[in-house]
């Protein structure tokens, strides 16, 4: 089928939206909530700031988010002639190259060529550490694969979930697949669940339910799965938080807590998509708290992106992104995967190994 313009243009919103939130959070990601409003006003953050970083840098959030996808569709290269492939693994050697760039010793895969390849390892947008997770870096230099039946730690932090988003958008079986993809680094049972119920919610919206839809569907898959009390508890808060009337704030924000572990970045993520009014009030709203600004505001973005598609995205925010058109090539080539017609990808395997 040929992809829908709608379609490719949910793509494009989904992954520009959580590289905008990112870059709007990066600079106040470990400041209080009175912090902010000291340095930039009663309404916090309206606009990118710089903090070290060119303003409307994104962090290791996006760069992840980008090796997923870039895994996604390297599996679905390798799958092109109808092999079976295990898509987990294929998005494990990604995050090996995302390791890669972030100047660590890669421990390769011995199945595989012992050196990076594709091009997006070799992109100079993003061979800087950018506040990496400490869990995804030290989970990646075991050179274990970790997976819900072999887990590495027991650890939840939202380095698992806030870089799933494509998953939502391509894979079949959206759930189980962010859920392995997020326990290859990140072994608790919510660090995973949270994952798969996000891309879960991604998938709805990207075929065109609501997003209260989406989470009732993300709810059931979720009760299904062992370990799953936690993140039922906290997507259940965001929805009743939701509904309750109470007008949105940080202080509301922040009674779900801070989003650095992965169930409350989850919760934050639903609540703000829920009561914000468009894009830019529901990113500013999951960006202003004293939490984890940027994963949240990532995933917000990449949420409500899905939902509004690229023409709800603030043109200034837009213009402001910093390796705009990097973020714009993956989705576009994610788009093409979607379509599922790789005669008409326009890639070579040299782009996109299958491995």
């Amino acid at each position: 089928m040929n992809i829908s313009l709608e379609q490719r243009d949910r793509v494009l919103g989904c992954l520009l939206g959580g590289a905008i939130g990112d870059a709007l959070g990066a600079p106040i990601e470990f400041c209080t909530l009175e912090e902010i409003r000291a340095e930039h006003g009663p309404r916090g953050i309206t606009g990118y700031v710089s903090n070290g970083w060119p303003s409307g840098t994104f962090t290791d959030d996006t760069q992840m988010t980008l090796f997923t996808a870039e895994g996604l569709i390297r599996a679905a290269v390798g799958g092109g002639g109808g092999q079976p492939v295990d898509t987990p693994l294929v998005i494990w050697h990604a995050y090996q190259r995302w390791l890669d760039t972030q100047g660590y010793r890669v421990p390769w895969d011995r199945e595989f060529p012992q050196r990076p390849s594709g091009w997006l390892v070799e992109e100079p947008a993003l061979r800087h550490q950018r506040a990496p997770g400490a869990t995804c870096i030290s989970a990646l230099r075991t050179g274990r694969r970790g997976s819900i039946s072999f887990p590495l730690n027991d650890s939840k932090g939202c380095g698992g979930v806030m870089r799933v988003a494509p998953i939502g958008l391509v894979a079949a079986d959206p759930f189980n697949l962010a859920c392995e993809a997020a326990a290859l680094t990140h072994s608790h049972p919510s660090g995973y669940l949270a994952a798969g119920a996000f891309a879960a919610v991604l998938a709805g919206v990207a075929r065109g339910s609501s997003i209260a839809s989406s989470i009732d569907r993300a709810v059931d898959l979720l009760r299904a799965r062992p370990g799953h009390e936690e993140t039922l508890h906290a997507v259940e808060a965001a929805v009743n938080l939701a509904g309750s009337g109470t007008p949105p704030s940080p202080e509301t924000v922040e009674t779900l807590g801070g989003g650095w572990v992965a169930e409350e970045a989850l919760a934050i993520t639903l609540y703000c998509a829920l009561v914000g009014a468009d894009f830019r009030s529901s990113v500013l709203l999951a960006v202003n708290h004293s939490g984890d600004s940027d994963s949240t505001g990532s995933m917000v973005g990449n949420l409500l992106g899905a939902v509004l598609g690229l023409g709800a995205l603030p043109e200034e925010w837009l213009e402001g992104l910093q390796a705009r058109s990097l973020v714009e090539q993956v989705a576009i080539d994610l788009a093409a995967t979607v379509a599922r017609e790789p005669h008409d990808w326009g890639w070579s395997e040299e782009r996109y190994p299958g491995w």
